[in-house]
């Protein structure tokens, strides 16, 4: 059976039960995203819906940006050996043919993502499902040379690529402008 999207009416119409069931892994391991978001209906579009949720991260204070980021897993990395990785996250690192990778492959990311991680306080995050292995590869390697406020920055609209494929993949987006 082909997964049923919401339209905008019913995504207005849940309850806060419903609404953190179907949305609280928008934003990864982050609930509380969505739980704030929920206080904001009726939305007048998937986009007035999507924006709900981008402007809440804007408003966070910078820990809770870096908050939000170290929310999510390393890339290839312990949680996805040990298959325990969020369903959403297991698709989209799949999707990104990181589910295939090579030893030595897996190893220089192992490398990169503890250097990225020791640098800047969080995980290296990138929109996997728009990227590929190799140019997630070549991006970790460019991106260490980075500033601190860069990456946030840069983590941050990578989250929103994120969520909006998310938000997507839940929600009615017909009229949607993004």
């Amino acid at each position: 059976m082909a997964n049923v999207k919401l339209s905008i009416y019913k995504v207005n119409g849940q309850d806060y039960e419903e609404f953190i069931q179907n949305f609280g892994n928008i934003v990864e391991n982050t609930s509380l995203c969505a739980a704030a978001v929920w206080a904001n209906r009726p939305f007048a579009s998937f986009d007035a819906l999507y924006q709900s949720f981008c402007t809440f991260i804007d408003d966070l204070p910078l820990h809770g940006r870096e908050g939000i980021l170290r929310s999510h897993p390393n890339l290839a990395g312990r949680l996805a050996k040990l298959d325990a990785l969020t369903a959403e996250s297991k698709s989209e690192q799949s999707q990104a043919g990181l589910n295939i990778i090579t030893l030595e492959e897996r190893e220089t990311l192992e490398k990169y993502n503890s250097k990225y991680r020791e640098k800047f306080g969080f995980p290296f995050v990138i929109c996997a499902r728009l990227n590929n292995k190799d140019t997630i590869l070549k991006e970790i390697k460019a991106r260490l040379a980075n500033s601190a406020d860069c990456e946030l920055k840069t983590g941050i609209n990578e989250v929103k690529k994120i969520m909006l494929l998310r938000l997507k993949d839940l929600t009615e987006c017909g009229d949607a402008k993004l």
